[in-house]
Protein backbone atom coordinates (compact mmCIF):
# COMPACT_ATOMS: atom_id res chain seq x y z
CA UNK A 1 0.00 0.00 0.00
CA UNK A 2 1.25 3.45 -0.89
CA UNK A 3 1.13 6.05 1.89
CA UNK A 4 -1.00 8.86 0.49
CA UNK A 5 0.63 12.05 1.72
CA UNK A 6 -1.77 14.28 -0.24
CA UNK A 7 -4.69 12.96 1.81
CA UNK A 8 -3.50 14.71 4.96
CA UNK A 9 -1.42 17.60 3.55
CA UNK A 10 -2.58 19.05 0.24
CA UNK A 11 0.10 21.75 0.49
CA UNK A 12 3.04 19.31 0.43
CA UNK A 13 4.98 20.15 -2.72
CA UNK A 14 8.03 17.88 -2.37
CA UNK A 15 8.80 14.60 -0.63
CA UNK A 16 11.26 11.74 -0.40
CA UNK A 17 10.35 8.10 -0.89
CA UNK A 18 11.64 4.67 -1.88
CA UNK A 19 10.61 2.76 -4.97
CA UNK A 20 8.68 -0.38 -4.02
CA UNK A 21 7.95 -1.84 -7.47
CA UNK A 22 9.16 -1.27 -11.03
CA UNK A 23 7.20 -1.99 -14.21
CA UNK A 24 9.83 -1.58 -16.91
CA UNK A 25 7.53 -2.55 -19.76
CA UNK A 26 4.97 0.00 -18.59
CA UNK A 27 7.56 2.69 -17.84
CA UNK A 28 6.28 3.23 -14.34
CA UNK A 29 7.27 2.94 -10.67
CA UNK A 30 5.29 2.49 -7.45
CA UNK A 31 6.44 4.31 -4.32
CA UNK A 32 6.20 3.66 -0.60
CA UNK A 33 4.74 7.15 -0.15
CA UNK A 34 3.72 9.93 -2.50
CA UNK A 35 2.34 13.45 -2.63
CA UNK A 36 1.10 12.91 -6.20
CA UNK A 37 -2.70 12.77 -6.38
CA UNK A 38 -3.61 9.80 -8.61
CA UNK A 39 -6.85 11.22 -9.97
CA UNK A 40 -10.42 10.41 -9.04
CA UNK A 41 -13.75 12.04 -8.26
CA UNK A 42 -13.43 14.20 -11.36
CA UNK A 43 -10.06 15.66 -10.32
CA UNK A 44 -7.17 14.94 -12.73
CA UNK A 45 -3.94 13.34 -11.55
CA UNK A 46 -0.96 15.49 -10.64
CA UNK A 47 2.07 16.17 -12.79
CA UNK A 48 5.63 16.86 -11.68
CA UNK A 49 9.05 15.19 -11.48
CA UNK A 50 10.92 12.36 -9.78
CA UNK A 51 14.69 12.40 -9.26
CA UNK A 52 16.60 9.25 -8.25
CA UNK A 53 20.04 10.80 -8.72
CA UNK A 54 20.44 11.55 -12.40
CA UNK A 55 18.33 14.70 -12.53
CA UNK A 56 14.57 15.18 -12.55
CA UNK A 57 12.42 13.13 -14.93
CA UNK A 58 8.90 14.10 -15.88
CA UNK A 59 5.91 12.31 -14.35
CA UNK A 60 3.34 12.02 -17.14
CA UNK A 61 0.59 10.02 -15.44
CA UNK A 62 -0.37 8.86 -11.94
CA UNK A 63 -2.95 6.19 -11.11
CA UNK A 64 -4.06 4.13 -8.13
CA UNK A 65 -4.22 0.36 -8.70
CA UNK A 66 -4.97 -2.17 -5.96
CA UNK A 67 -3.64 0.05 -3.18
CA UNK A 68 -0.50 1.07 -5.05
CA UNK A 69 0.00 4.45 -6.68
CA UNK A 70 1.91 4.13 -9.95
CA UNK A 71 3.90 6.96 -11.50
CA UNK A 72 4.57 6.87 -15.25
CA UNK A 73 7.86 8.62 -16.04
CA UNK A 74 9.47 9.94 -19.21
CA UNK A 75 12.76 8.07 -18.85
CA UNK A 76 14.38 5.30 -20.96
CA UNK A 77 15.94 3.74 -17.87
CA UNK A 78 14.31 2.93 -14.55
CA UNK A 79 16.09 2.22 -11.25
CA UNK A 80 15.49 -0.88 -9.16
CA UNK A 81 13.16 -1.42 -6.24
CA UNK A 82 14.52 0.06 -3.02
CA UNK A 83 16.03 3.10 -4.73
CA UNK A 84 15.41 6.36 -2.93
CA UNK A 85 14.17 9.41 -4.81
CA UNK A 86 12.82 12.93 -4.43
CA UNK A 87 9.45 13.93 -5.83
CA UNK A 88 8.26 17.40 -6.79
CA UNK A 89 4.67 18.36 -7.59
CA UNK A 90 3.83 20.81 -10.38
CA UNK A 91 2.56 23.22 -7.75
CA UNK A 92 0.97 25.93 -9.90
CA UNK A 93 -1.20 23.30 -11.61
CA UNK A 94 -2.02 21.47 -8.35
CA UNK A 95 -2.93 24.66 -6.51
CA UNK A 96 -5.26 25.75 -9.31
CA UNK A 97 -6.91 22.31 -9.17
CA UNK A 98 -7.29 22.69 -5.39
CA UNK A 99 -8.99 26.06 -5.86
CA UNK A 100 -11.21 24.66 -8.62
CA UNK A 101 -12.21 21.60 -6.58
CA UNK A 102 -13.13 23.71 -3.55
CA UNK A 103 -15.16 26.07 -5.76
CA UNK A 104 -17.14 23.08 -7.06
CA UNK A 105 -17.89 21.99 -3.49
CA UNK A 106 -19.13 25.51 -2.75
CA UNK A 107 -21.43 25.21 -5.78
CA UNK A 108 -22.70 21.93 -4.32
CA UNK A 109 -23.41 23.61 -1.02
CA UNK A 110 -25.20 26.55 -2.61
CA UNK A 111 -27.41 24.28 -4.74
CA UNK A 112 -28.18 22.09 -1.73
CA UNK A 113 -29.16 25.11 0.36
CA UNK A 114 -31.58 26.32 -2.34
CA UNK A 115 -32.98 23.09 -3.75
CA UNK A 116 -31.98 20.26 -1.34
CA UNK A 117 -30.75 18.12 -4.24
CA UNK A 118 -27.44 16.24 -4.54
CA UNK A 119 -24.80 16.45 -7.23
CA UNK A 120 -25.01 13.59 -9.73
CA UNK A 121 -21.78 14.03 -11.69
CA UNK A 122 -18.89 16.32 -12.37
CA UNK A 123 -15.48 16.90 -13.86
CA UNK A 124 -12.73 19.50 -13.74
CA UNK A 125 -9.55 20.80 -15.31
CA UNK A 126 -7.19 23.36 -13.78
CA UNK A 127 -9.27 26.52 -13.45
CA UNK A 128 -12.62 25.21 -14.70
CA UNK A 129 -15.17 22.52 -13.98
CA UNK A 130 -18.78 21.44 -14.19
CA UNK A 131 -21.36 19.72 -12.03
CA UNK A 132 -24.65 18.04 -12.89
CA UNK A 133 -27.79 18.27 -10.75
CA UNK A 134 -31.26 16.66 -10.97
CA UNK A 135 -32.95 20.02 -11.58
CA UNK A 136 -36.15 20.12 -13.60
CA UNK A 137 -35.06 23.30 -15.39
CA UNK A 138 -32.09 25.64 -15.71
CA UNK A 139 -31.63 29.16 -17.05
CA UNK A 140 -29.03 31.87 -17.50
CA UNK A 141 -30.80 33.79 -14.71
CA UNK A 142 -30.32 30.88 -12.33
CA UNK A 143 -26.68 30.72 -13.38
CA UNK A 144 -26.18 34.36 -12.45
CA UNK A 145 -27.88 33.83 -9.09
CA UNK A 146 -25.67 30.84 -8.36
CA UNK A 147 -22.58 32.84 -9.34
CA UNK A 148 -23.50 35.59 -6.86
CA UNK A 149 -24.12 33.07 -4.09
CA UNK A 150 -20.89 31.18 -4.78
CA UNK A 151 -18.81 34.35 -4.61
CA UNK A 152 -20.51 35.40 -1.39
CA UNK A 153 -19.54 32.06 0.16
CA UNK A 154 -15.97 32.30 -1.13
CA UNK A 155 -15.60 35.79 0.32
CA UNK A 156 -16.92 34.53 3.67
CA UNK A 157 -13.58 32.73 4.15
CA UNK A 158 -15.12 29.50 5.39
CA UNK A 159 -12.63 26.98 6.74
CA UNK A 160 -12.14 23.80 4.70
CA UNK A 161 -11.44 20.89 7.05
CA UNK A 162 -10.32 17.34 6.30
CA UNK A 163 -11.85 14.70 8.58
CA UNK A 164 -11.57 10.92 8.73
CA UNK A 165 -14.79 9.31 9.96
CA UNK A 166 -15.35 5.68 10.82
CA UNK A 167 -17.97 4.12 8.56
CA UNK A 168 -20.59 3.73 11.27
CA UNK A 169 -20.26 7.42 12.15
CA UNK A 170 -20.18 8.47 8.50
CA UNK A 171 -23.22 6.43 7.54
CA UNK A 172 -25.15 7.94 10.47
CA UNK A 173 -24.17 11.55 9.66
CA UNK A 174 -27.19 13.30 8.07
CA UNK A 175 -24.91 15.90 6.48
CA UNK A 176 -23.44 13.19 4.25
CA UNK A 177 -26.75 11.86 2.94
CA UNK A 178 -26.64 14.39 0.08
CA UNK A 179 -23.61 12.60 -1.37
CA UNK A 180 -24.87 9.06 -0.72
CA UNK A 181 -21.85 8.16 1.39
CA UNK A 182 -23.60 4.92 2.26
CA UNK A 183 -23.12 3.81 -1.37
CA UNK A 184 -19.32 3.92 -1.02
CA UNK A 185 -17.93 0.38 -0.50
CA UNK A 186 -17.87 -0.62 3.18
CA UNK A 187 -14.22 -1.61 2.98
CA UNK A 188 -13.33 2.07 2.67
CA UNK A 189 -13.05 2.75 6.39
CA UNK A 190 -12.42 5.35 7.66
CA UNK A 191 -14.05 7.67 5.14
CA UNK A 192 -12.24 10.87 4.19
CA UNK A 193 -14.60 13.83 4.41
CA UNK A 194 -14.18 17.43 3.23
CA UNK A 195 -16.13 19.87 5.40
CA UNK A 196 -16.57 23.45 4.20
CA UNK A 197 -17.68 24.53 7.62
CA UNK A 198 -21.28 25.67 7.70
CA UNK A 199 -21.92 25.04 3.99
CA UNK A 200 -21.00 21.65 2.50
CA UNK A 201 -19.81 18.28 3.77
CA UNK A 202 -18.88 15.45 1.41
CA UNK A 203 -16.97 12.20 1.28
CA UNK A 204 -14.11 13.15 -1.02
CA UNK A 205 -10.58 11.97 -1.81
CA UNK A 206 -9.29 15.05 -3.62
CA UNK A 207 -7.18 18.05 -2.67
CA UNK A 208 -8.57 21.38 -1.46
CA UNK A 209 -7.48 24.79 -0.23
CA UNK A 210 -7.75 25.56 3.49
CA UNK A 211 -10.20 28.46 3.16
CA UNK A 212 -12.80 29.41 0.59
CA UNK A 213 -11.14 32.84 0.38
CA UNK A 214 -8.11 31.18 -1.22
CA UNK A 215 -10.22 30.21 -4.25
CA UNK A 216 -10.53 33.84 -5.29
CA UNK A 217 -13.62 34.46 -7.43
CA UNK A 218 -15.70 32.32 -9.76
CA UNK A 219 -17.73 32.95 -12.89
CA UNK A 220 -20.58 30.70 -14.04
CA UNK A 221 -19.68 30.26 -17.72
CA UNK A 222 -22.63 28.15 -18.82
CA UNK A 223 -25.85 26.38 -17.90
CA UNK A 224 -27.05 23.44 -19.97
CA UNK A 225 -29.86 20.92 -20.06
CA UNK A 226 -28.53 17.38 -20.51
CA UNK A 227 -32.02 15.87 -20.51
CA UNK A 228 -34.97 15.61 -18.16
CA UNK A 229 -33.86 15.99 -14.55
CA UNK A 230 -30.21 16.48 -15.51
CA UNK A 231 -28.90 20.03 -15.65
CA UNK A 232 -25.27 21.17 -15.89
CA UNK A 233 -23.54 24.21 -14.41
CA UNK A 234 -20.07 25.21 -15.63
CA UNK A 235 -17.73 27.44 -13.61
CA UNK A 236 -14.34 29.06 -14.04
CA UNK A 237 -11.90 30.48 -11.51
CA UNK A 238 -11.36 33.96 -12.91
CA UNK A 239 -8.66 35.59 -10.80
CA UNK A 240 -5.36 34.74 -9.15
CA UNK A 241 -5.25 33.74 -5.50
CA UNK A 242 -2.90 35.59 -3.19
Amino acid sequence: MTEELFATDAYLRSFEAAITEVDRDGGRVALARTAFYPGGGGQPHDLGTLDWGGGPVTVTKVKREAGRIWHWVDSPELPGAGTGLAGEIDWSRRHLLMRTHTALHVLCGVVWSEFAIPVTGGNMEPGSGRLDFPLESISAELGKRLETRINEELAAARSVVVEFLGRDAADADPALIRTAANLIPREIDPLRVIDIVGLDKQADGGTHVASTAEVGAVKVTGTESKGKGNKRVRIQVVDAAG
